[in-house]
């Protein structure tokens, strides 16, 4: 299912791809018990952290790992900045879809960058590769985005699907009638292999509050 380029083992050795697909689940208008779950993670979150100083998030992995990734594009870890919200301005998290909600809680707790996809919309196999700069693709709102050089990315039969520095795709997002989906975790060079398990096994409970018959297809963690 995923393919690890030779450019990709070259630019970030020792990096991993987590991965989660999921079968016959529900995508449900909204999920009562995971809308609870997400009251007790952001209290949780907010119990753990509210005695630090902003600068110290930054300290911290395995966020220190995706902040100096980001600034290598001169860029800032969005992740940071939504624990940071919810953290020190007592946001809640956003009310979208179940499936997606479940991703979202999952990388405030653990913070590793995590994209959902509709696995029916992707073309197999999914290719991770490092980008060259002259790549386009359509983002989750629909304006079109040219890569910036070196950064991660991956890519199915019909093109881009994720990158880390922009996201994922709008032609293979998940949608109300998904049932079949898989996540995808970002974990560049300095991220330890057991937490990003933790982080894989952490979401695949989350999907299952929404939808406890679905089936755990596959879990995996490939090495860069």
């Amino acid at each position: 299912m995923l393919i690890i380029s030779e450019s990709l083992r070259n630019e970030y050795p020792g990096g991993f791809i987590g991965a989660v697909v999921f079968k016959n689940a529900v995508n449900p208008e909204k999920s009562q018990p995971l809308q609870k779950k997400k009251e007790e993670l952001e209290t949780a979150l907010r119990n753990q952290y509210g005695h630090l100083k902003r600068s110290d998030f930054a300290t911290r992995e395995p966020i220190k790992t995706y902040v100096d990734y980001y600034k290598g594009f001169k860029k800032t870890y969005h992740v940071l900045l939504q624990l940071e919200s919810v953290v020190f301005k007592h946001k809640s998290l956003p009310n979208v879809s179940p499936l997606v909600e479940a991703m979202f809680m999952a990388e405030l707790k653990n913070q590793y960058l995590t994209a959902g996809h509709d696995l029916d919309a992707i073309k197999l196999p999914i290719k991770v590769d490092v980008s060259q700069g002259n790549e386009h693709y359509t983002l989750l709102k629909g304006q079109e985005k040219k890569l910036i050089p070196g950064d991660m990315m991956m890519t199915d039969g019909n093109g881009i699907i994720s990158s880390i520095i922009y996201g994922p795709d709008h032609e293979t997002q998940i949608k109300k009638s998904t049932q079949h989906v898989i996540y995808v975790v970002y974990a560049p060079p300095g991220i330890k292999e057991k937490s990003l398990n933790d982080h894989l096994q952490d979401l695949c409970q989350y999907v299952l509050v929404i939808s406890p018959d679905a089936v755990l297809e596959l879990q995996q963690i490939h090495r860069i």
